[in-house]
């Protein structure tokens, strides 16, 4: 399977729930897998614009697929929240009736040394990061089992790689932890799925610009060498259409896509 084979997959009929999909990694993902057919159920915290805050709103997010031929649904959701998570579930099973796929890609990008952080900063990462993992997947498991399978894409990054602890700069200690875990999870929980027909990854973007990066770097920084949103979309249509007996229980980067891995 080459990269270029991956991405022509065809996700006509599937239903995918993509959280973080107002902006950045999830806006681009959106409108790719709709692209491919699929009916995208476009989940995050900003359905307003605030003049103060980062751009980009569920709303708009569905509005450019929408015209562009696609199907979506736009649905705010705080993945720190449980009933935010089952109310997506509900809304996207009351809407469609069932779910392929479920793409976890919020999270809150806590930053902080060590020595200036505190324990509610790590407290909230984890429940916003780790925790909304194991409810979430709690929540879709069972329609994606009545409904003979599904997958599940964690989007992690390679901070959560003990390699990349001499290229991180200082105050991503928690944001490596929650990834690490986002990955670990993954590996852990897929041999649970398999025989439901469930695939379970975690897909690594690589360095990525967008508009958190661009807030939190500055435009004038150097991003030669960083992807776009675009870039990424290739990896998780392949691995959107992945099930319990075809690929599993990986650790993957988008950029290997087509070339080391599938």
């Amino acid at each position: 399977m080459t990269a270029a084979a991956g991405d022509a997959a065809d996700l006509t009929g599937r239903v995918v729930i993509l959280t973080g999909a107002s902006r950045g990694i999830g806006k681009g993902l959106a409108i790719g897998l709709a692209r491919h057919g699929a009916t995208v159920v476009c989940a995050a915290r900003t359905v307003d614009t605030h003049p103060d805050g980062l751009p980009g709103t569920i709303h708009e997010t569905v509005a450019r697929i929408e015209e562009a031929g696609g199907t979506a649904l736009a649905v705010r959701c705080d993945i720190g929240n449980e009933a935010d998570i089952h109310h997506l579930v509900d809304t996207t099973i009351a809407t469609f009736g069932h779910i392929d796929a479920l793409v976890n890609n919020a999270m809150a990008p806590t930053r902080s040394a060590f020595a200036e952080s505190t324990q509610e900063q790590w407290d909230e990462s984890m429940r916003v990061n780790v925790r909304s993992l194991y409810v979430s997947c709690k929540a879709v498991v069972p329609h994606m089992a009545n409904g003979g399978g599904g997958s599940i894409v964690n989007i992690s990054s390679g901070g959560a790689g003990h390699e990349s602890t001499p290229f991180m700069p200082p105050g991503y200690v928690t944001y490596a932890v929650a990834k690490a875990a986002m990955e670990r999870f993954s590996t852990a929980l897929a041999p649970e799925l398999v025989d439901l027909g469930i695939a379970i990854n975690a897909l690594r973007p690589g360095a990525v610009k967008t508009e958190l990066s661009v807030h939190e770097l500055g435009e004038d920084h150097d991003w030669s060498g960083w992807g776009t949103p675009e870039d990424v979309v290739p990896a998780v249509v392949y691995l959107v259409a992945q099930s319990g007996a075809t690929f599993t229980g990986r650790v993957v980067d988008s950029t290997q896509f087509g070339s080391v891995w599938p």
